[in-house]
């Protein structure tokens, strides 16, 4: 267990940046805080994972708005 800055339990979340897609890391919970707890859970991605991975999440988000869409 991870505790914030607020001595919270840390939220893990997703990266979703092109430069660090897919990457998870700890942060507060509590997103209107001024506590700066961050901390990268996962490894850095090698540059191929980095160049693919945004593509990738792109093609996915425009698939769900065509089912949204046909829903």
């Amino acid at each position: 267990m991870v505790l914030c800055g607020f001595s919270n339990v840390a939220t893990i979340k997703t990266s979703l940046t092109d430069r660090n897609p897919g990457r998870r890391f700890f942060c507060c919970p509590n997103v209107c805080s001024n506590c700066r707890t961050f901390r990268w859970i996962d490894p850095p991605m090698c540059q191929r994972a980095m160049e693919i991975i945004p593509g990738l999440l792109r093609a996915r988000n425009a698939l769900e708005e065509d089912i949204e869409e046909y829903a």
